[in-house]
């Protein structure tokens, strides 16, 4: 089957990409990968001290993920699959793309800040050459209408 991987994280704009992936797939008789990536500074090492940081993250994770997959059963129907990893986001990212041969499109959100669309999206653009799928890549501001209408 083919998969969109979207990426949890806590900005704003994730939530458009979700969305996006979520009404694409149950529209394209796909499936949702959504990938969350544990930085490898948010785990300090210490006796002990990493293994409860990193038990708190990952239940951290499920907890918005779970947020995140009620609304994709109900809505569009989508029974999503949750990936983690721990790294650089951008480099895990790239690293699941290569692992997971059924992603077939990667969905990302551009920030709305006027600094520029985010660093996965800088990163990605980099890697364009040598990726096996495409990405789309959804305005961060973009209304829920819209993106019904276009999915």
């Amino acid at each position: 089957m083919r998969k969109l991987l979207v990426v949890l994280d806590d900005s704003r704009e994730c939530l458009n990409a979700i969305r996006f992936a979520a009404m694409r797939a149950a529209k394209t008789n796909g499936g949702v990968q959504v990938l969350a990536v544990i930085p490898a500074g948010e785990i300090q090492h210490g006796m002990g001290v990493a293994e409860v940081m990193r038990a708190e993250a990952y239940e951290r994770i499920e907890a918005h993920f779970e947020v995140f997959a009620k609304w994709m059963r109900d809505r569009p129907g989508i029974d999503p699959e949750l990936v983690i990893r721990e790294g650089d986001p951008a480099t895990e990212l790239l690293a699941q793309i290569g692992d997971d041969p059924e992603i077939g499109v990667v969905v990302l959100a551009a920030s709305s800040e006027s600094s520029g669309p985010g660093p996965l999206i800088t990163r990605l653009i980099r890697e364009i050459p040598t990726l096996p799928c495409p990405i789309t890549i959804v305005p961060g501001d973009i209304s829920k209408e819209r993106l019904e209408q276009i999915t």
